[in-house]
């Protein structure tokens, strides 16, 4: 990225954005609040993925109109990219809402982050961008958590459909994969407020049309239903996935997919404070493995990124 890309990323999110891993971990943690307040909204995944989206947009859209008056407008041939990317963060957020009931809040966030082994493959298959050799060793033991965590292994999980919930929440991954790949490659072009609001605008479109037809979108769920999702849009939308998509073309694709980690532990522990979801022994072995791979595949490799 060049320095005017980085001062201009700097103008949009401040000091914050000095520290891209801080950024990246902030915005994490943020997201991992999703999960929860979806499952209290009792609403369809279709008409979560839409209020979510749309409810963002009266936030981010007079930041993205301040980037503009700045820096001036998304090119059109990238807003193409921005679309894609919108359109594949509806079917991550789609499916992966219909796994918070199938498989549990916390661990339907864990299973979609096998975009730890997804993102930087991408990011070398695509960009030329090798992992470090730490990353590569830790591999088996990331997926080795992920399996565990799962409840697989136990045969079974939290929640009432719990392979179904896991099919959902792994074609989830290959969705947020994408997403997260093309956020990254967007966001090294600068103007991240605007392109982050184009993928927005798309998703939101994506999920109503994707929701009528599966599941169902509810335009008028409720006061209580649109104030549990204008939370989510609030912490997840516009704090959380903000930041994420600030922080990630400035860090290398394997650091930032291990610092996403963050969302699964956050919603593991509100997973259990707020639902008294309680997963067994086995499913937290497996996300202390996730977590300690994940410390032993970046902790040495920052200095790359």
């Amino acid at each position: 990225m060049t320095r005017v890309s980085e001062s201009r990323t700097a103008s949009v999110t401040g000091p914050a954005a000095g520290h891209p891993s801080v950024s990246m971990a902030l915005g994490a943690l943020f997201v991992s609040a999703s999960a929860v307040l979806i499952h209290l909204s009792g609403t369809s995944p279709g008409t979560a993925s839409f209020y979510r989206c749309l409810l963002a947009l009266p936030a981010l859209v007079p930041l993205a109109l301040l980037e503009r008056g700045r820096e001036g407008a998304v090119p059109a041939r990238r807003r193409l990219v921005t679309l894609a990317a919108g359109a594949l963060f509806a079917g991550d957020m789609l499916l992966w809402t219909a796994a918070i009931d199938e498989v549990g809040a916390g661990l339907s966030t864990v299973l979609v982050n096998v975009q730890v082994v997804m993102v930087p493959l991408l990011a070398l298959l695509v960009d030329r961008e090798p992992p470090p050799r730490r990353f590569v060793v830790s591999l088996p033991f990331l997926l080795l958590g992920v399996v565990l965590a799962s409840g697989v292994a136990e045969g079974g999980a939290g929640g009432s459909r719990p392979l179904l919930g896991t099919v959902h929440a792994v074609l989830a991954a290959v969705c947020y994969s994408g997403f997260l790949f093309l956020l990254r490659r967007e966001g090294r072009h600068g103007q991240a407020v605007q392109s982050y609001l184009w993928v927005t605008v798309a998703a939101a479109v994506t999920s109503l049309a994707a929701g009528v037809l599966w599941q169902g979108v509810d335009l008028t769920p409720g006061w209580t239903a649109v104030g549990w999702l204008a939370l989510v849009a609030i912490f997840g939308q516009v704090l959380g996935w903000l930041l994420v998509a600030v922080a990630a073309p400035r860090l290398a694709s394997h650091v930032g997919a291990i610092l996403l980690l963050l969302t699964p532990v956050g919603a593991l522990v509100l997973g259990w404070a707020v639902l008294g979801e309680h997963p067994s022994p086995l499913q937290l072995a497996g996300c202390a493995v996730i977590l300690a791979s994940g410390t032993f595949a970046t902790t040495r490799s920052r200095r790359d990124s």
